[in-house]
Protein backbone atom coordinates (compact mmCIF):
# COMPACT_ATOMS: atom_id res chain seq x y z
CA UNK A 1 0.00 0.00 0.00
CA UNK A 2 1.09 3.70 -0.69
CA UNK A 3 0.63 6.67 0.85
CA UNK A 4 -0.58 9.45 -1.63
CA UNK A 5 -0.66 11.70 0.63
CA UNK A 6 0.30 12.71 4.22
CA UNK A 7 -2.40 12.45 5.91
CA UNK A 8 -3.70 9.03 4.75
CA UNK A 9 -4.41 6.44 7.10
CA UNK A 10 -2.64 2.87 5.63
CA UNK A 11 -5.59 0.60 6.41
CA UNK A 12 -5.63 -1.80 8.82
CA UNK A 13 -7.98 -4.84 10.76
CA UNK A 14 -9.56 -3.77 14.32
CA UNK A 15 -9.58 -6.82 15.22
CA UNK A 16 -7.44 -9.85 15.16
CA UNK A 17 -9.31 -12.32 12.28
CA UNK A 18 -11.47 -9.84 11.05
CA UNK A 19 -11.69 -10.11 7.29
CA UNK A 20 -11.78 -6.17 6.47
CA UNK A 21 -9.14 -3.43 6.57
CA UNK A 22 -10.31 -0.64 7.53
CA UNK A 23 -10.54 2.59 4.94
CA UNK A 24 -9.98 5.62 6.28
CA UNK A 25 -11.15 8.85 4.55
CA UNK A 26 -8.90 12.14 3.83
CA UNK A 27 -11.71 13.95 2.88
CA UNK A 28 -14.31 16.27 4.75
CA UNK A 29 -17.16 15.99 3.12
CA UNK A 30 -21.54 16.60 3.32
CA UNK A 31 -23.94 13.78 2.37
CA UNK A 32 -27.63 15.30 2.09
CA UNK A 33 -30.53 12.74 2.65
CA UNK A 34 -30.45 10.96 -0.57
CA UNK A 35 -27.23 12.13 -1.70
CA UNK A 36 -23.88 10.28 -2.53
CA UNK A 37 -20.28 11.30 -2.78
CA UNK A 38 -16.88 10.25 -3.70
CA UNK A 39 -14.80 10.11 -0.68
CA UNK A 40 -10.90 9.99 -1.16
CA UNK A 41 -8.95 7.84 1.05
CA UNK A 42 -5.16 8.99 -0.26
CA UNK A 43 -3.97 5.56 -0.25
CA UNK A 44 -3.27 3.02 -3.80
CA UNK A 45 -2.41 -0.36 -3.34
CA UNK A 46 -1.00 -3.57 -5.44
CA UNK A 47 -3.77 -5.88 -4.99
CA UNK A 48 -1.86 -9.53 -5.75
CA UNK A 49 -2.74 -10.95 -9.04
CA UNK A 50 -5.25 -13.43 -8.99
CA UNK A 51 -7.23 -10.86 -6.22
CA UNK A 52 -9.82 -8.30 -6.17
CA UNK A 53 -10.47 -6.17 -3.44
CA UNK A 54 -13.76 -5.48 -2.99
CA UNK A 55 -14.78 -2.31 -0.68
CA UNK A 56 -17.51 -2.70 1.11
CA UNK A 57 -19.69 -0.66 3.71
CA UNK A 58 -19.00 -0.94 7.71
CA UNK A 59 -21.61 -2.24 9.40
CA UNK A 60 -22.05 0.77 12.27
CA UNK A 61 -22.17 3.26 9.49
CA UNK A 62 -25.11 1.70 8.30
CA UNK A 63 -27.23 1.22 11.72
CA UNK A 64 -26.52 4.29 12.93
CA UNK A 65 -26.48 6.80 9.99
CA UNK A 66 -27.87 4.89 6.92
CA UNK A 67 -24.42 5.34 5.08
CA UNK A 68 -23.72 3.03 2.40
CA UNK A 69 -21.87 2.52 -0.16
CA UNK A 70 -24.14 2.63 -4.21
CA UNK A 71 -21.98 0.24 -5.80
CA UNK A 72 -21.28 -2.39 -3.40
CA UNK A 73 -19.21 -3.69 -3.38
CA UNK A 74 -16.83 -1.48 -4.79
CA UNK A 75 -14.11 -3.10 -7.27
CA UNK A 76 -9.99 -2.63 -7.18
CA UNK A 77 -8.87 -4.92 -9.90
CA UNK A 78 -5.41 -6.08 -9.36
CA UNK A 79 -3.91 -3.88 -11.97
CA UNK A 80 -5.61 -0.74 -10.51
CA UNK A 81 -3.03 1.48 -8.70
CA UNK A 82 -4.75 5.08 -8.73
CA UNK A 83 -6.20 6.21 -5.20
CA UNK A 84 -9.14 3.92 -3.33
CA UNK A 85 -12.27 6.01 -3.52
CA UNK A 86 -15.60 5.32 -1.78
CA UNK A 87 -18.47 6.21 -3.27
CA UNK A 88 -21.12 6.82 0.10
CA UNK A 89 -24.47 7.23 -0.12
CA UNK A 90 -26.90 8.57 2.29
CA UNK A 91 -30.32 6.24 2.71
CA UNK A 92 -31.01 9.14 6.19
CA UNK A 93 -34.28 10.32 4.94
CA UNK A 94 -33.74 13.71 7.21
CA UNK A 95 -30.19 13.73 8.50
CA UNK A 96 -27.31 15.23 6.87
CA UNK A 97 -24.20 12.98 7.14
CA UNK A 98 -20.64 14.76 7.90
CA UNK A 99 -17.49 12.14 6.68
CA UNK A 100 -14.23 13.63 8.07
CA UNK A 101 -10.93 12.83 7.85
CA UNK A 102 -9.72 10.33 9.87
CA UNK A 103 -13.21 8.37 9.87
CA UNK A 104 -13.51 4.69 8.76
CA UNK A 105 -16.10 5.30 6.28
CA UNK A 106 -15.80 1.23 4.35
CA UNK A 107 -13.43 -1.77 4.34
CA UNK A 108 -11.53 -3.66 2.12
CA UNK A 109 -11.81 -7.66 1.78
CA UNK A 110 -8.91 -9.10 -0.33
CA UNK A 111 -10.61 -11.97 -2.41
CA UNK A 112 -9.29 -14.73 -4.61
CA UNK A 113 -10.37 -14.42 -8.00
CA UNK A 114 -11.29 -17.29 -11.11
CA UNK A 115 -9.60 -16.62 -14.23
CA UNK A 116 -11.70 -18.61 -16.27
CA UNK A 117 -12.35 -17.51 -19.74
CA UNK A 118 -15.58 -17.05 -21.79
CA UNK A 119 -16.81 -20.54 -23.76
CA UNK A 120 -19.33 -19.78 -26.55
CA UNK A 121 -21.66 -22.58 -27.20
CA UNK A 122 -25.31 -23.32 -28.59
CA UNK A 123 -26.65 -24.76 -25.34
CA UNK A 124 -25.92 -24.45 -21.72
CA UNK A 125 -25.97 -28.11 -20.08
CA UNK A 126 -29.33 -28.52 -17.78
CA UNK A 127 -29.57 -28.35 -14.06
CA UNK A 128 -32.43 -29.16 -11.75
CA UNK A 129 -33.13 -25.01 -11.42
CA UNK A 130 -33.04 -24.35 -14.86
CA UNK A 131 -34.24 -20.92 -16.13
CA UNK A 132 -36.17 -20.30 -13.02
CA UNK A 133 -35.12 -16.79 -11.87
CA UNK A 134 -36.09 -14.54 -8.47
CA UNK A 135 -38.34 -15.99 -5.55
CA UNK A 136 -38.09 -19.45 -7.41
CA UNK A 137 -36.67 -21.33 -4.11
CA UNK A 138 -40.38 -19.90 -2.77
CA UNK A 139 -38.42 -17.02 -0.52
Amino acid sequence: MQRLRDDAVVPERAYEGDAGLDLVSCDRVDIAPGERAVVGTGIAVAIPDGHAGFVLPRSGLAARHGIGIVNAPGLVDSGYRGEVRVVLVNHDPAETFTVEPGMRIAQLVLVPVAEAEPVRVEELPETQRGTAGFGSSGA
